[in-house]
C-alpha cells in the first residue's frame, strides 16, 4: 500500500500514466521526396491503430510501467520544454506542475522566435548548462527548434514532439503545416504584421489575428481563455518559418509524437508523415487543438513520461 504522501504525489500524474499505455511505434524506414504520399498513408494507418477514446485517455487506470519510473542508480533526466510561435513558456505550466510533483526537474525555456538557426543555438546553449540526461520537448515551431538544438548536445536522450514540426535538413517549418492547414489562408486574414529592429531584409513579426487565434489555434479552449492567450501572445518572425533546418536530430535520437486530431495549424496528416519517417512512438489524442498542451496537459505529460521511462 502506498502512503498518503505517495498517493498525493501521483495524483496529478495518474491520467498521464493511462495515456502512456496507448503509445505505439511507427517503425517504417525514413521517407523523403516522392515517397511522401505513400509514407503519409502508411503513417495514417499506424496512427489510427493507436487512437482511442478521450474517456480512455483520462482513465485513472495504472499502466504496466509506473511513472515516475524506477531507475535505481541512474540520474533522473531533466525535462526541457520549448514553446512554439504565438505562445510562451507559460503554455507548459500544466506539464511543469505535474512533472515537479512527480519528482522531476522540468524547465520551460524561452524560444526567441527570430530565426530557426539562432533560436536553436539559443536553446542548445541552455542545454549545455545542464548535467545528466535530458528529455527535450517541443511544441509547434518548437519542434523544429529541438530538432536542430539537440544535434550537437550528446546528453539529449529523447525527443518529444507535441503537435509539432519535425523537419529534415533543408526543410522549413512553413512548408510542413500540411494541406488544409488554417495557415494556408490569405495572410491578410491571418496576421497583423509589425516591423522590428534588426530584422533581416523583408522580415516582419507576425501576430495572429484574434479570430484566427480563437477559432483555429485555440479551438478547444473556453473562449475567454483563448481571448486572453491571444492578447498575450508572443510574435514570431517570418524568418522563423522560412529558415531551412540544418539538422534532423530525430535520425539518431529516439522520439515520441503527440498528435491532436483536432489540430488545425499543423494538420494531423502532416504530423503522421513526420512521425513515420522519424520512427517515432505515436500517440493520437482524439479532438483537442493546436493548444492541447494547455487544454489537456495530463495527456501530454503522459507521452513525456513515456520518453522519461526510456532513459536508463
Amino acid at each position: 500500500m502506498k502512503s498518503a504522501r505517495t498517493r498525493r504525489r501521483f495524483r496529478g500524474i495518474a491520467p498521464a500514466v493511462a495515456l502512456a499505455a496507448v503509445t505505439a511505434s511507427a517503425t517504417a524506414s525514413p521517407t523523403t521526396g516522392a515517397q511522401t504520399a505513400t509514407a503519409t498513408a502508411t503513417a495514417t494507418a499506424t496512427a489510427t491503430a493507436v487512437t482511442t477514446t478521450r474517456a480512455a485517455l483520462t482513465s485513472p487506470a495504472i499502466a504496466a510501467e509506473p511513472f515516475p519510473c524506477r531507475s535505481p542508480g541512474n540520474a533522473r533526466p531533466t525535462v526541457v520544454m520549448v514553446h512554439g510561435a504565438w505562445a510562451g513558456t507559460s503554455s507548459w505550466a500544466g506539464e511543469v506542475d505535474s512533472l515537479h510533483r512527480a519528482g522531476y526537474v522540468a524547465r520551460a525555456v524561452a524560444n526567441p522566435l527570430r530565426d530557426l538557426t539562432g533560436d536553436a543555438a539559443s536553446v542548445a546553449d541552455f542545454l549545455r548548462t545542464l548535467s545528466g540526461p535530458i528529455v527535450l520537448v517541443g511544441h509547434s515551431y518548437g519542434g523544429s527548434v529541438i530538432t536542430n538544438a539537440a544535434a550537437d548536445v550528446p546528453n539529449v536522450k529523447a525527443l518529444v514532439y507535441v503537435d509539432a514540426a519535425a523537419p529534415d535538413a533543408g526543410e522549413t517549418t512553413g512548408g510542413l503545416s500540411g494541406r488544409g492547414s488554417a495557415l494556408s489562408a490569405d495572410p491578410a486574414s491571418l496576421y497583423d504584421t509589425v516591423s522590428y529592429s534588426g530584422a533581416a531584409r523583408g522580415a516582419t513579426d507576425l501576430y495572429l489575428k484574434r479570430d484566427a487565434f480563437v477559432r483555429s489555434f485555440a479551438s478547444d479552449l473556453p473562449r475567454d481563455t483563448a481571448v486572453r492567450l491571444w492578447a498575450s501572445q508572443r510574435p514570431a518572425s517570418t524568418s522563423a518559418f522560412a529558415t531551412p533546418s540544418k539538422a534532423a536530430a530525430w535520425k539518431t535520437i529516439p522520439s515520441w509524437y503527440f498528435i491532436s486530431t483536432g489540430d488545425r495549424i499543423i494538420t494531423p496528416s502532416s504530423q503522421r508523415f513526420m512521425a513515420h519517417r522519424a520512427r517515432s512512438k505515436v500517440t493520437e489524442f482524439p479532438g483537442g487543438s493546436h493548444l492541447t498542451l494547455i487544454s489537456h496537459p495530463e495527456a501530454v505529460t503522459a507521452v513525456i513520461g513515456s520518453a522519461i521511462c526510456s532513459v536508463r
